[in-house]
């Protein structure tokens, strides 16, 4: 499977696996939440990139993953004040994917006091 097929259906897939992971509204948009933290979403600034994704991130994270992969992870002036970067979803694999929302939910989790890894968790 390459990466152009990967899309939004695709992130609300691989998602919806992480655990206690919802699918709820965010600011209007289509979202990922953790115990109701943003997780991941649908772009709602117009700066955003056709057929991208934001998702949940510290800020040193964000920018070791910029450094690594700019043409893969970007920012814009609206979400640079914010725990959040942008993915473009033409440009990533499944499994990077799957590592980047694991990241993300890392993240949420940590904001959240959820005390379970989910590498470790069971499936409900």
């Amino acid at each position: 499977m390459g990466t152009a097929s990967i899309g939004m259906d695709s992130v609300f897939e691989v998602g919806l696996k992480l655990p206690d992971v919802k699918e709820s509204p965010y600011y209007g948009a289509r979202a990922l939440k953790l115990n109701g933290q943003m997780l991941a979403c649908t772009p709602v600034n117009k700066s955003a990139e056709v057929n991208s994704v934001v998702v949940a991130m510290s800020l040193e994270l964000r920018a070791a993953l910029l450094r690594k992969s700019p043409t893969l992870y970007y920012i814009t002036d609206h979400y640079a004040p914010h725990p959040a970067m942008l993915i473009r979803l033409s440009k990533i694999s499944r499994a990077e994917l799957e590592r980047t929302l694991r990241m993300a939910w890392d993240f949420a989790a940590s904001k959240g006091a959820v005390l379970r890894s989910p590498g470790k968790a069971k499936r409900r």
